[in-house]
């Protein structure tokens, strides 16, 4: 996978929130494109925000991997945010958050090997 695009209703909320406190790291080379948005490093992969109407919640979320579910929800709500409770899903972990327009994340934990 190369990219996942995520609409959202303010590119600078959005932006502050993904680098801020989820510590993805910002791109500098999107090209000028007719509507706002922001393109995100996540490992190798990125996310692209799109300024544009946010879809109703129908199950759709990005997941990330994560080393350390228990350390990430405790940090997020150090910072405020709000997440679930840790919870088993087969042999991994996950936490669901949502972004300032309301998109739903996974922090997904596998186990170790």
């Amino acid at each position: 996978m190369h990219h996942v695009s995520l609409n959202v209703r303010d590119v600078g909320a959005a932006v502050d929130f993904y680098v801020d406190v989820l510590g993805l790291a910002m791109r500098d080379d999107r090209p000028d494109f007719s509507f706002g948005g922001a393109w995100l490093d996540v490992g190798e992969q990125q996310i692209h925000l799109i300024e544009a109407a946010v879809p109703d919640d129908r199950g759709q979320h990005v997941a990330l991997r994560i080393d350390d579910l228990d350390a990430a929800v405790s940090e997020l709500r150090g910072a405020g945010v709000e997440v679930s409770d840790p919870s088993g899903v087969g042999v991994a972990r996950q936490a669901f958050l949502r972004d300032p327009s309301g998109n739903r994340i996974e922090l997904h934990e596998r186990p170790s090997e």
